[in-house]
């Protein structure tokens, strides 16, 4: 039976559509992913943006009808929203406009839930080594970290920090479209301070990142022009590259981040934000490098719903 799951960030709209396949598997029919910064000037306790809502609206209505297209019907799409539906006060009356306009029913979950469902869509397609693992999932509104082993979800929790939300708090662009490296300080103090926070209860022996600015940072390393999963699903990226990329997007200007950005170039100018994030947390786990994943939220709910 074909089923569609659809993830809703606080950056990024993601469908997948699936069936189950031998063994156990899962059989990726779609997927597909439309940036369109839903939570973009939302802040802490804020409210999603007319101009904002209409984008996600229009790019929902189209993924209902690929989704319709391919044998699922809107309402029976599983959809979920995560850390940006959860700080915004009008979004209650933003998904009943979503569900009249689209078809689509969507469930706000909790940090802890969305944690969960990473975690189960994290690994899928990767060979890891035994031992504890780490998952890193960063949002544009949020990071969940979940720690376990042998498959077994162990400590996790979802950290107030993403890639859109820093970027808007504390990287204003000058003249010419530069960030300030005293800017860039200020930041990279605030998530230091966030990520040190979580309380590790086993050093891992792999540490997994997923979502859109994860897989982007990995593209941008490997010179992709065009998106290539095969490439980017299971890449390892070390903290010297984060580094590098750090020190060349705070030298850049809008166009040239877009640039270096070239197969997600609608996060170009959160991936400074984010490439911080995710040294800082592979610097709390105490790893040189990560495994990058392109699975999250979406895999986990398809996993759920095909019993697997």
């Amino acid at each position: 039976m074909t089923r569609a799951t659809l993830d809703i960030g606080s950056n990024t709209i993601i469908l997948l559509i699936a069936q189950p396949g031998p063994n156990g598997t899962v059989q990726t029919v779609f997927d597909e992913a439309r940036v369109v910064s839903l939570g973009r000037g939302l802040g802490d306790r804020g409210m999603f943006r007319p101009d904002r809502m209409d984008a996600a609206v229009e790019a929902l209505g189209e993924l209902a009808h690929k989704a319709r297209g391919l044998g699922v019907a809107p309402w029976d799409i599983h959809a979920v929203a995560t850390s940006a539906a959860r700080r915004a006060l009008n979004a209650q009356t933003f998904f009943a406009r979503v569900q009249n306009d689209t078809g689509i029913r969507v469930e706000i979950i909790s940090g802890e839930e969305e944690a969960r469902l990473t975690w189960r869509g994290a690994a899928g397609g990767l060979e890891l080594p035994s031992g504890p693992v780490a998952v890193v999932d960063l949002g544009g509104g949020s990071t969940e970290v979940v720690v376990g082993e042998d498959g077994r979800m162990g400590a996790r929790d979802s950290l107030e920090i993403g890639s859109v939300r820093l970027t808007e708090r504390f990287l204003t662009e000058q003249p010419g479209g530069k960030v300030r490296p005293q800017d860039l300080a200020l930041l990279r103090a605030h998530v230091d301070k966030v990520v040190s926070a979580f309380n590790w209860p086993v050093a891992p022996r792999t540490l997994v990142a997923v979502a859109g600015s994860a897989t982007t940072l990995g593209a941008m390393e490997l010179g992709l022009q065009r998106w290539d999963r095969s490439r980017v699903h299971g890449m390892r990226l070390t903290r010297t590259a984060l580094r590098r990329w750090i020190d060349r997007l705070l030298d850049a200007d809008p166009a040239e981040r877009r640039r270096l950005a070239q197969v997600s170039p609608e996060r170009a100018d959160t991936l400074l934000a984010g490439a911080c994030v995710l040294d800082a947390v592979a610097e709390g786990a105490r790893k040189e490098s990560l495994r990058v994943s392109d699975g999250g939220v979406r895999h986990g709910l398809m996993l759920d719903d095909l019993g697997l």
